[in-house]
């Protein structure tokens, strides 16, 4: 008796799980494959997308600027500016940039890391023309060894004794 219950309970959860996803399928009209149209009219142009350092100093200045311009029709309002890692921090504006204008994004690396920077900003906007991605290179220098022992001028000698006193 415990197994035909189970069993019809069984069939009734596996018949309604399939009634359930048959009443919404993707041709019902609600769009479900129709990609979002960006309705947009704000539009970013970069003066640049990538800013070479070359070689840095380690501690040196790890400050770029990337300049841009909204070309749209529209204000143009950036919502995040994100790093690839927390050694790279994006200063993006926070008001709206009015069309034909410019502005900057200032991107700070931290040179106290010797080595081979290759790091991105990622700009999410209401730009129709989607996110923009920044691109910062170059290299930061070996950290100035230090001397465990610092060299003493010349020496002067032995001091030298004074006779008759």
């Amino acid at each position: 008796m415990k197994k035909i219950i189970f069993t019809l309970g069984f069939l009734a959860g596996i018949s309604a799980l399939t009634i359930a996803q048959d009443t919404h399928s993707s041709t019902d009209g609600h769009g479900h494959d129709a990609p979002a149209a960006s309705t947009s009219l704000a539009d970013i142009k970069m003066d640049k997308l990538i800013h070479d350092y070359g070689k840095v100093p380690f501690g040196g200045n790890g400050e770029c600027e990337f300049k841009f311009t909204n070309n749209g029709k529209e204000p143009l309002v950036i919502t995040n500016c994100q790093g690839s890692c927390g050694c790279t921090v994006p200063q993006c504006p926070k008001e709206p940039i009015l069309p034909g204008k410019n502005s900057v994004i200032k991107v700070k690396y931290d040179t106290n890391r010797p080595g081979g920077i290759y790091k991105t900003v990622t700009v999410t906007s209401n730009a129709k023309s989607g996110n923009v991605v920044l691109t910062i290179k170059g290299e930061v220098e070996p950290k100035p060894v230090d001397e465990a022992f610092p060299q003493n001028p010349t020496p002067a000698g032995a001091p030298v004794e004074k006779k008759g006193q």
